[in-house]
């Protein structure tokens, strides 16, 4: 019976039940330079291998807000359009793409900066 009930929890732990399973609701929150705290649920997130400088790209489409890593820490980028996300992410050099495409535009303290409040 004791081994029942620990095969249980466990089971249920790892949010399986009737052999289903269940939606995550764990959410990753991140520390954004000039921002703060920002909950990556909304986002689509990748990490980033093949660049020693860009290391996590996400992006919530809807909002058109992108939040990257450069180096261990998060920076934030507005109104940024779905094309150049996918030309980032498509780049030979993602951080080359970075430094010519989007550093210096994209800035959020002149741009809508999304709230994510509910």
């Amino acid at each position: 019976m004791k081994n029942l009930a620990v095969f249980l929890v466990i089971i249920v732990g790892l949010g399986y039940i009737g052999g289903t399973r269940l939606a995550c609701t764990n959410t990753e929150t991140v520390y954004v330079k000039y921002r703060g705290p920002v909950d990556l649920s909304p986002f689509g997130c990748e990490w980033i291998t093949r660049s020693s400088f860009v290391q996590r790209l996400c992006y919530d489409v809807s909002e058109q807000y992108v939040i990257v890593n450069l180096r261990g820490t998060y920076y934030h980028y507005c109104e940024v359009p779905a094309s150049v996300v996918a030309a980032w992410r498509n780049a030979v050099s993602i951080g080359g793409f970075y430094n010519a495409s989007v550093k210096g535009r994209f800035d959020c303290r002149v741009l809508r900066v999304p709230s994510y409040e509910h």
